[in-house]
């Protein structure tokens, strides 16, 4: 019950990325620095485990709304005492998201479009309860409040399973050995370049 109360909260329900979508997106990681890594909806836990396994220098955070799916990744987590994870109970667009390097995501469009537009608003420097900020984001139908949270939400990568930013032309892009050749894409936010339009 928990699981159809928070899908029809925030739009889509906690849906585990293929065997083949883990193993893109780990290897995706594989030349992304040493930053933080935050999971933007992490379930079950399948994909945030295993990349704090991959990663056991990186912090790793996973944010993840649904009772019964962030519960069952803390006991996976237990199990398997990666000390470099952090979970929360928590909608990531209510969070700070300020020291992430890497953003790892399986949304949805609008999902997408609600990132590409807290990415755009918002930079390392600028200070979100700034009047040409707050308006940037109230004109996109982005509360002041959810501004506040994200202040500073500037990461180096997103790394998507199947959903596009809209705004922005992804740097790597893999397909899928799979019906559907599924994308996972690959964005280096440098705000200069890698824009469509």
């Amino acid at each position: 019950m928990t699981i159809v109360w928070t899908t029809m909260r925030v739009g889509i329900s906690p849906m585990p990325s293929s065997e083949k979508a883990y193993r893109a997106m780990l290897k995706l990681t594989e030349d992304t620095g040493d930053g933080p890594i935050y999971d933007l909806g992490s379930g079950w836990g399948t994909l945030v485990i295993r990349m704090a396994i991959k990663h056991p220098k990186r912090k790793v955070i996973g944010y993840e709304l649904s009772l019964l799916p962030y519960l069952i990744s803390l006991l996976i987590k237990s199990v398997t005492r990666v000390n470099n994870l952090t979970l929360y109970r928590q909608d990531f667009m209510k969070a700070d998201l300020s020291g992430a390097s890497v953003l790892l995501c399986y949304l949805y469009p609008d999902g997408m479009s609600k990132l590409d537009l807290l990415i755009d608003a918002q930079s390392k420097k600028a200070s979100c309860t700034s009047t040409s900020c707050l308006s940037k984001v109230n004109a996109n139908h982005l509360s002041s409040d959810t501004a506040h949270f994200h202040c500073g939400c500037n990461p180096d990568f997103v790394i998507s399973n199947n959903f596009a930013l809209p705004s922005r032309k992804a740097e790597k892009e893999i397909r899928l050995d799979d019906l559907y050749r599924s994308p996972i894409f690959r964005y280096k936010l440098d705000q200069s370049v890698n824009r469509l339009g």
